[in-house]
């Protein structure tokens, strides 16, 4: 057998160990030849003349000296081929000089795609682009892919570098495929190096870290998220002078020419402060106008019952028809009003209505019951300026009427608002009617009828007093002055941004005020009344300053505008 092969000169068609098949009949092995100086010849041909108890034998030598090299035993197993290494040889499962042949074509293949990448980022075409590229306002990866699309010429050129490199990794992956399979039982396995692709978004990247983080001869990562530079080393650093964010929200409108990092101007609803741009919040209006007690409701409710002198606001009783503590036939409406006249003695205070107290006498055994209407003034003018409380009506308070312990029919008449329903007030407008109770012809309840209504005319229905009539709440400080020094600024402002500043405060007071308006489909424009006569301004002004406002608002994030009905004229 050794004499036979060795007088043959055997060759293998093909790298690697043999791949399994039905080696009973080398018929199917067709890529596994003998080759003699004359011609090639099967090994089917060498075991057809071979004694039929050599075949066997002579296939098993055939294939370890074909697929071993001599050096084992050729072994099939579960799907598998392999050689099984004699003592001397140890590695015959490992084709060394294959596997490094491979090595170094996957070296060449990396190189070549190193200088690939290289050539493109050295071309004319990819220089330009990034010296066109803006550099007053900080750029992301969505702007700089925005000028690649605006650019044919680089486009172009990366197409000839994705050609080139996508050719380059498919050879190495085919490589790559078979130095696995032939280092399968090698003791040590091969180290294997293959290029990444670099898709669009990889040169986008690459790109911004050229603009911001190569000072000092080295080219860092620009990480976008926290636009800050990742570099190889901290000192010197790679990071150069990064421009502020241009865009929408709090971005910056505009960078500043004399610090490219720094804004120069804000989106409306920010504002600038120190070189960045934050959300407008207005400053506490206390300097202005206030609106706030430290009163809680249950507080206000114990100090209304007692009549406390701590929320009991001095006003002046008007009117043409009653004078307390005096009977009247109360028969015919009659009007009474309490106010403050606060444009003549205290024009620095405007004031918050907490509640009304009356007390009301009758005559005995009289018939009649008061009804009373209240009108709110809320800061001067005319009484068709005021509106009407919806006493008793969708959740509205109502008169609380306290039995007095004395001789006469008298009632305290109590209309608590507490801070849910507390509101400004210059003068309060009380009109008292009286009805007559008696008891329906039925029987079955109560029937109340205007006074001149009754049928018998000529019968007394009795007399009426009142006592007294007293208004809680409290004054708060208020300067017109300073209001209208913000008016002023939105025709002639001190500085850069103050009229933005000085519109966000108005714009805070006129929100807080209208919101003390009543219950009702919409609230009504306190703040114009508040300009009207308090300010003193004109209705050509009023108007002026509530376009202005409009405007504004419309401009700021989450503004929600909303309609008032006008109240004063």
């Amino acid at each position: 057998m050794r004499f036979l092969l060795s007088s043959l000169k055997v060759t293998e068609t093909r790298t690697g160990p043999l791949g399994c098949s039905n080696y009973d009949n080398l018929d199917s092995v067709s890529s596994v030849l003998v080759q003699s100086p004359e011609n090639k010849i099967h090994l089917q041909g060498l075991q057809a003349i071979l004694p039929e108890y050599l075949r066997s034998r002579f296939v098993e030598a055939a294939l370890s000296y074909i697929g071993c090299h001599s050096e084992g035993e050729f072994v099939c197993r579960d799907n598998d081929c392999w050689c099984k290494c004699s003592v001397d040889y140890p590695q015959c499962n490992c084709p060394s000089e294959d596997l490094k042949a491979m090595q170094d074509s996957l070296k060449l293949i990396r190189e070549s795609w190193m200088q690939a990448n290289q050539e493109f980022e050295e071309s004319e075409d990819f220089q330009n682009f990034v010296r066109r590229l803006p550099t007053f306002y900080a750029l992301n990866t969505s702007a700089v892919q925005y000028f690649w699309k605006m650019d044919p010429g680089i486009q172009q050129r990366f197409q000839l570098l994705e050609t080139s490199t996508q050719q380059l990794l498919s050879k190495a992956q085919r490589i790559v495929g078979k130095l696995f399979k032939l280092s399968k039982r090698c003791r040590t396995q091969p180290k294997i190096s293959v290029p990444r692709e670099r898709p669009l978004s990889y040169w986008l990247r690459y790109i911004l870290s050229i603009m911001y983080c190569s000072e000092n001869n080295q080219i860092g990562s620009y990480m976008e998220e926290t636009r800050t530079c990742s570099c190889h080393y901290e000192h010197p650093s790679c990071q150069g002078v990064i421009p502020c964010s241009v865009g929408d929200g709090s971005h910056c409108s505009s960078c500043s020419y004399e610090n490219r990092s720094r804004c120069a101007s804000c989106n409306p609803g920010y504002m600038l402060s120190q070189g960045t741009c934050r959300n407008t919040i207005p400053d506490s209006t206390d300097n202005y106008i206030g609106f706030e007690t430290d009163l809680q409701d249950m507080e206000l409710r114990y100090l209304l019952q007692k009549k406390d002198g701590r929320i009991s606001i001095h006003a002046m009783f008007i009117s043409n028809d009653v004078r307390l503590n005096n009977w009247f036939d109360p028969s015919w409406r009659k009007r009474m009003l309490l106010t403050l006249k606060s444009n003549k003695f205290k024009s620095n205070h405007v004031h918050m209505l907490l509640g009304i107290s009356l007390q009301i006498c009758l005559t005995k055994n009289s018939t009649l019951e008061p009804v009373l209407s209240v009108y709110i003034n809320p800061f001067g003018g005319s009484h068709s300026e005021s509106w009407i409380m919806p006493i008793d009506q969708n959740s509205y308070p109502d008169w609380e009427r306290t039995k007095l312990d004395i001789p006469l029919d008298c009632y305290n008449w109590t209309l608590t608002l507490g801070n849910k329903w507390k509101t400004f007030f210059e003068t309060v407008h009380i009109y008292l009617r009286s009805r007559v109770k008696t008891a329906s012809t039925q029987g079955n309840g109560s029937v109340h009828f205007e006074p001149l209504e009754y049928m018998d005319s000529s019968r007394n229905l009795g007399y009426m007093k009142i006592n007294s009539m007293q208004v809680f709440g409290y004054s708060m400080h208020f300067d017109p002055d300073a209001i209208q020094d913000l008016i002023l600024q939105l025709d002639y402002p001190y500085t850069q941004g103050s009229q933005d500043s000085a519109l966000l405060q108005l714009l805070e007071i006129r929100d807080r005020v209208n919101r003390l308006s009543p219950p009702g489909q919409q609230p009504l424009d306190l703040f114009a009344c508040l300009l009207r006569h308090r300010l003193k301004l004109s209705t050509t002004d009023v108007v002026r300053i509530q376009t202005a406002l409009q405007a504004f608002s419309a401009k700021q994030p989450n503004s929600m505008e909303y309609e008032t009905t006008k109240l004063c004229s």
